[in-house]
């Protein structure tokens, strides 16, 4: 297990950053509740809006994300959707838009994951087109080429024309790229080439491990797996803007079922934090802090990790339905 000294540098580094306090707008405020995973509060203040900001583009896209959070995919692609129409030209909104829509897709019937797949396509396409610097941007739509079938506009030279803008951009956007793409042609050796690479370059190499551990979990190699997360550890303690490898990290340990207390660990720190953003809801963290504590006796821990997660998200499916029980020994 990592040093508890590390887990707590990495906690006081993200933590820093939040401790200037100075007065946010309301939209400002909206987003920093997103960020914070308090959903409940942050619909709460969209419904609180003045008439100008609430029928604006940003509240809408501040929501949709509100609700992509919530897994709740149908509602957040309509209103990524009155974000769009509102303004065309923000290359976030569309963004937004194509990752609802890509959401929606993957639970869809064979007929609507087809135009699904092609809206999902047209919107990363247009954020890239409005901001051809956008790593995210580029990112998203390189990973729908080489993931998505020919028939709804996939293709693995559409993936290195995208791969080859963002060796521009973000060098190592570019070779984790690639890497997803050998992977794709079960080309591991070079895969694993191409994610070492993107640690080399990486101004934030901590994600980087992180990307190079979930492949090691998918090919079985754990034990290197294990090695790899406490390297991107190590890297996240001197990264100010890596604490959301405290979340993730603990998303490949409790996949691959190694190391439940260093996970368990790792998201109490996240939650305990000051680094949470939307990608890492803390209500989502809850609930997975839940189950590993239920798997290890903790009733008591469990419920209360739940309750935590229900008063940040009241609606979020997953914590309503998970249900706890006493372990017999």
């Amino acid at each position: 297990m990592l040093p508890p000294m590390l887990l707590a540098a990495v906690v006081a580094i993200s933590t820093s950053a939040g401790a200037l306090q100075v007065p946010l707008k309301p939209l400002a405020q909206v987003n920093a509740a997103l960020q914070a995973g308090e959903a409940d509060r942050a619909l709460g203040l969209l419904k609180g809006l003045g008439p100008s900001d609430a029928g604006s583009a940003e509240a809408r896209n501040l929501e949709c994300r509100v609700r992509f959070t919530l897994e709740q995919w149908d509602v957040a692609a309509s209103l990524c959707e009155e974000a769009v129409r509102l303004d065309g030209q923000n290359s976030s909104y569309h963004l937004w838009l194509g990752r609802a829509l890509g959401e929606k897709a993957n639970r869809a019937s064979f007929l609507s994951a087809f135009s699904l797949g092609k809206r999902v396509q047209a919107e990363f396409a247009e954020a890239a087109r409005l901001n051809p610097r956008s790593a995210e941007a580029l990112a998203s739509l390189g990973e729908f080429y080489y993931a998505a079938p020919g028939v709804v506009g996939g293709g693995m030279d559409k993936a290195e024309s995208v791969a080859a803008q963002l060796d521009q951009v973000e060098p190592a956007r570019a070779f984790d790229m690639r890497a997803r793409m050998a992977v794709e042609r079960k080309d591991f050796g070079t895969a694993e080439r191409q994610f070492k690479q993107a640690i080399a370059v990486s101004a934030h190499p901590a994600y980087q491990w992180l990307a190079l551990a979930s492949f090691l979990r998918q090919r079985g190699r754990l034990s290197d797996m294990e090695s790899a997360i406490h390297s991107a550890l190590m890297a996240a303690s001197r990264d100010p803007h890596a604490g959301l490898v405290l979340f993730d990290g603990a998303s490949v340990l409790i996949a691959a079922n190694r190391e439940s207390a260093l996970a368990e660990k790792m998201l109490e720190d996240y939650v305990a934090s000051n680094s949470k953003v939307e990608d890492g809801p803390a209500f989502v963290a809850h609930v997975r802090l839940a189950r590993l504590k239920q798997q290890r006796g903790d009733t008591a821990g469990a419920e209360q990790e739940r309750a935590a997660a229900l008063a940040l998200a009241h609606d979020y499916k997953p914590a309503q339905d998970l249900r706890l029980q006493e372990t017999r020994h």
